[in-house]
């Protein structure tokens, strides 16, 4: 299901309002797990990956952009994630030429084209599969709740544009602890947007400012095709589909369609054949994400072009910072 409109909105909501003592049921849970966490010490490094929100914040990408920016500085990280909407528990390294979405999960197969990734529903045993196979980091995927392990550096990644919603906890919003409560948890906060919504985030919850804040944007990446004027159908089943559709407009498309299925949605072939159908009716390229084309089938995977995004620091120096002063990378 799509996020609930309403959780971007005021927090007087009438349905917020009503929802509100299961949000603060949630968010006692959560802040009961983790104190009785175990959160056991490895022997390598771990950078955490997470999220106050319930998804659609830029985890992916950025876990992808922060292995690309350990390996510059000759630092072997390998992935960890639970692997969620895949069936393996693990620990299981991913192989993108042999596993499929639905054995571990979309995220995890695209991450594994970047660097080595582990799927694994016990954190800590799939942490220490990677540290045996050689892991100099642990690059933990959505694990800031998760009280397995310890953390040598929590980071918080948040939408620039509409970072935690109307500040309450599910159902009455989209938060799965209070932002006071993950802050106060947290190493750094890694902000995705445009210089406008990072500025707004600022005004909005100056609670940031406790903590240090790399702000970047996610930019397509160039791969020669020429969207200028392009007819597609779009289609995807991410955190916020609509973020999607605005960077083909803003890459020169024209869509004819959008189609917005729930984050991490299998497709079946019934739903191909439509979005297929469709296309050829209105003379339409099917394109998607990333993610979502880790999801197709190989059979259908021609008929779809898919705009890749990389993360951007806009400054890798306070990054570096970060991590010389986390122990992660040496002066």
């Amino acid at each position: 299901m799509q996020a609930p409109r309403f959780w971007d909105r005021s927090k007087w909501h009438p349905l917020s309002l009503l929802l509100a003592p299961l949000g603060w049921l949630y968010g006692a849970a959560t802040a009961r797990r983790l104190r009785a966490g175990a959160w056991e010490k490895l022997a390598v490094p771990v950078i955490c990956v997470g999220n106050i929100n319930a998804g659609g914040t830029g985890k992916t990408p950025t876990v992808i952009a922060l292995a690309g920016f350990l390996a510059q500085k000759g630092v072997a990280a390998h992935v960890v994630s639970r692997g969620y909407g895949g069936r393996a528990v693990g620990p299981l390294r991913v192989d993108e030429m042999s596993h499929s979405a639905a054995d571990v999960g979309d995220e995890p197969l695209l991450m594994a084209a970047f660097c080595p990734t582990w799927v694994a529903k016990d954190r800590a045993a799939g942490a220490k599969a990677a540290i045996k196979a050689g892991a100099g980091v642990i690059l933990l995927d959505d694990g800031f709740q998760n009280p397995g392990l310890h953390k040598t550096l929590s980071m918080i990644v948040v939408d620039a544009q509409t970072g935690f919603g109307n500040g309450q906890v599910m159902p009455a919003g989209p938060l799965r602890e209070p932002v006071k409560a993950g802050l106060a948890r947290g190493d750094a906060v890694i902000s995705i947007g445009s210089e406008r919504a990072q500025a707004g985030l600022g005004q909005s919850w100056p609670e940031l400012a406790a903590l240090p804040r790399l702000q970047a944007t996610l930019k397509p990446l160039k791969t020669g095709m020429d969207w200028q004027d392009q007819r597609v159908i779009a289609f995807a089943g991410i955190g916020k589909p609509g973020k999607f559709f605005r960077t083909l407009e803003r890459e020169g498309a024209v869509l004819v369609a959008a189609h917005a299925f729930a984050d991490h949605a299998p497709y079946s072939p019934a739903i191909l054949q439509r979005l297929l159908k469709e296309s050829r009716q209105k003379g339409a390229q099917l394109v998607t994400t990333e993610k979502d084309a880790a999801r197709l089938p190989a059979s259908f995977r021609p008929e779809v072009i898919s705009l890749p995004v990389r993360l951007v620091f806009q400054d890798e120096e306070l990054l570096e910072s970060l991590l010389v002063k986390a122990g992660i990378l040496i002066a």
